[in-house]
């Protein structure tokens, strides 16, 4: 599943923390319950990492639109995070900000943030997301870790010719995102992009919103916008109100209800100039949406412009620079997900953001893939282990074109 930064999707995340027994007890020997799980501190995690995300992709190109979902990411590396171990589960909790859960509670949290996710969905909004494990069938997967995929996340596993047949899974892979993401991601995944892969983790999230008060198209006109580079160019601006304004450390946010009341985008207004690549913190953000939910001060009018974003990039590197490095080296333990599990060797993130007159349609697709420690060869029908004969020739006539006698493969 997935949440926008952009859609101000606080209050669901997909962090998971340190798998570990189911937690119980008594005291003085009566048995306890503990309270329900809270979706929260999970989507204050994904809002956390979702930012540094940010912040590293807008410092890689200042000047250009970047759109992406930090909990489909999150996601995706949790399904990846439920099968690591001992170090590299603590690199991955540490760049995911991950609330300290053990198994049980984490288990827990997890169908609480599901739970959540699909309430979202009601008239005017639809949110609709998938999760899910595709393995080599020639692969053992740890029992154990389906389940907790399962549980957590409701993902099955599903057997694809990864290592043998990689277009076939590609096409696999890309036809279930596309289903999920209605069309908007078709191809999150090459053959290329799975070469020597044994599992490949996706998550994926499509979200059609309607505002609770829709822009008025008449209202909509061209005006200047002062880009990143500091050039001035236009933009066509959508007005409309009243709507809920906050102010925190220099920031400005506009909150724009969608129907049903459940589900909100924030538009975020750094201090000063266009420069930069500011990001709000989360002690600035907790202001902002705790004064918008409270007496909020509204505004008759506000102006803001109509985009349609995509983008596409691997997140290796990224990862690698924010301090989940292990989980992509030969020293990676994944043997939670299998025996036979190396490292991560591919972290894709596909999503997309339009935002007009009538509301939002967004989309978001993640893809993680693990390598195996070693790629199990196929036995040949045929050994040429012995000295053998090549003929070139011409198939009409039999014309023999080369002939050669092999003796020895390694002289010249």
């Amino acid at each position: 599943m997935a949440g926008l930064v952009a859609a101000g999707l606080l209050a669901a995340g997909c962090g998971t923390a340190t798998p570990g027994p189911r937690p119980s007890g008594l005291i003085r020997g009566v048995a306890f319950r503990e309270p329900p799980a809270s979706p929260r501190p999970y989507g204050s995690a994904d809002t956390a990492f979702g930012m540094a995300v940010l912040s590293k992709l807008c410092q890689a190109d200042p000047h250009g639109n970047q759109v992406l979902s930090p909990a489909s990411l999150a996601s995706g590396l949790g399904l990846a995070y439920l099968g690591a171990r001992g170090a590299t589960a603590r690199a991955m909790a540490r760049v995911l900000h991950l609330p300290a859960t053990s198994g049980g509670r984490l288990e827990a949290g997890l169908q609480a943030r599901s739970a959540a996710l699909r309430r979202l969905d009601g008239p005017g909004v639809t949110v609709a997301g998938s999760d899910q494990v595709w393995a080599d069938p020639s692969l053992r997967t740890d029992t154990g870790y389906l389940n907790a995929a399962a549980t957590g996340y409701g993902a099955g596993i599903r057997p694809v010719p990864l290592l043998h047949r990689p277009a076939l899974a590609a096409q696999q892979i890309n036809d279930a995102i596309a289903a999920t993401t209605r069309g908007h991601i078709t191809r999150l995944v090459t053959a290329q992009s799975l070469n020597g892969l044994g599992w490949v983790l996706t998550d994926a999230l499509y979200l059609h919103a309607a505002w609770a008060t829709p822009f008025a198209p008449a209202g909509t006109k061209p005006g200047p916008f002062t880009s990143a580079a500091g050039s001035r160019v236009s933009a066509t601006f959508m007005r409309g109100g009243p709507f809920g304004i906050a102010e925190a450390d220099g920031w400005t946010a506009a909150a724009l209800p969608y129907r049903g009341g459940k589900l909100a985008m924030l538009a975020l207004l750094p201090p000063g100039g266009p420069g930069g690549c500011q990001m709000a913190s989360p002690a600035t953000l907790g202001a902002l949406t705790t004064a918008l939910a409270g007496r909020a001060r509204v505004t008759e009018q506000i102006a803001l412009p109509r985009v349609s974003l995509s983008s596409q990039a691997n997140m290796n590197h990224l990862l690698t620079t924010l301090g989940m490095g292990r989980a992509f080296g030969p020293g990676a333990d994944f043997s939670g997900l299998s025996p036979q599990a190396c490292c991560i060797g591919l972290v894709e993130h596909a999503a997309t953001l339009k935002v007009g007159e009538k509301g939002t349609v967004a989309s978001a697709a993640t893809a993680v893939g693990v390598l195996p420690t070693a790629v199990a060869v196929p036995q040949p029908a045929i050994w040429f282990n012995r000295p053998y004969l090549l003929l070139v020739q011409d198939k009409a006539t039999g014309e023999p074109l080369f002939l050669a006698r092999v003796a020895d493969p390694a002289a010249h």
